[in-house]
């Protein structure tokens, strides 16, 4: 008896799970590696959602259908910017300023768990010119979150 209820109780919370419903928000850091301080580091956060079907075409070598929405009408104009320290100023590379955003970066992840959140995933990458001279160039970090609806 207390095998059989012992399986239906397991069977329950294994269907409870498959029919769980997760949402994902994406919050990007974006900090500048431009030197001398010129750059703009920022944490963005969309308070809006977009169905990117509504922004898709299909391609196909018999019908060449594309979608004809404008490229205006993609841009989200409902988020939130927190304010990063660039990674370099006039003295060259600043360990404070990485320290600094270090910390409003785990206050924001932190955040984001008290609202329910749990953080699935994180990806980086640098963009740079790397050309002669290079003066250009970012550190980007999305942060992929999700929680059950």
């Amino acid at each position: 008896m207390k095998k059989l209820i012992l399986i239906i109780a397991i069977a329950v919370f294994s269907l409870a799970e498959v029919n769980a419903q997760v949402e994902y928000k994406v919050i990007t850091s974006v900090e500048s590696i431009v030197p001398n301080g010129l750059g703009r580091s920022r944490i963005i956060s969309a308070n809006e959602s977009k169905d990117y079907k509504e922004y898709t075409s299909t391609q196909t070598a018999e019908d060449n259908t594309r979608n004809k929405s404008k490229r205006g009408e993609i841009r989200v104009k409902g988020f939130d910017e927190t304010k990063l320290l660039n990674f370099y100023n006039i003295g060259g590379i600043r360990f404070q300023n990485i320290a600094a955003n270090d910390a409003i970066i785990t206050s924001k992840i932190n955040t984001m768990i008290e609202e329910g959140w749990e953080l699935a995933f994180v990806t980086s990458a640098v963009e740079s010119e790397a050309g002669k001279g290079d003066g250009k160039g970012i550190f980007i970090t999305r942060y992929i979150f999700k929680r059950s609806k």
